[in-house]
């Protein structure tokens, strides 16, 4: 298992896209990696995008630090929107990214990588709904499934999981 052993933190708020949180935690566990579901507020069930599935958080954000996991993943759908309005998500997010750790944004996570000010001369992609802002953050946008520029994992839509999955995989295995 390419990923034994390997702490991922994974963010959640209401209206979570459900597959882009569903079938990359899965995907990710399957590898043998140990993940930590966190939000603003812990032991809250919270409600994905078309309310068919839920995630329960184990963790509050502000009670966690940068240097417990070796990635952490934001999914798409309107939680992106929410998470980014919580100073202790862009600071968790901006630590991680400081120290070099694998940080993993689709569809429309990169919201919460600009509110944390780490997209800034990178290449993005994400929903298409979200390149004005990536622009306007200092990102270059690119129209790809998925990639890795730097610690970045970026995807682009639910279609695009597969590759994405790919992606940060290899880059969580790769970032010892």
């Amino acid at each position: 298992m390419k990923l034994s052993g390997k702490r991922i933190c994974f963010l959640v708020e209401d209206g979570f896209e459900d597959l882009e949180f569903w079938a990359v935690h899965m995907r990710l566990e399957e590898e043998g990696a140990h993940i930590t579901i966190a939000a603003p507020r812990t032991g809250t069930v919270f409600h994905s995008k078309s309310g068919g599935l839920t995630a329960t958080a184990a963790a509050a954000v502000a009670d966690l630090h940068a240097a417990d996991f070796d990635a952490l993943v934001v999914p798409g759908g309107w939680a992106p929107d929410k998470l980014r309005r919580y100073d202790a998500v862009k600071k968790l997010v901006a630590d991680v990214y400081a120290q070099g750790k694998i940080v993993g944004m689709i569809c429309h996570a990169g919201w919460v990588g600009a509110s944390a000010r780490i997209v800034r001369g990178h290449n993005a992609t994400g929903s298409v709904a979200i390149k004005d802002d990536m622009e306007n953050a200092g990102a270059t946008w690119i129209d790809a499934p998925a990639f890795r520029d730097g610690n970045l994992v970026w995807g682009r839509v639910v279609a695009d999981i597969p590759a994405f999955n790919r992606e940060l995989v290899r880059a969580i295995a790769e970032n010892a």
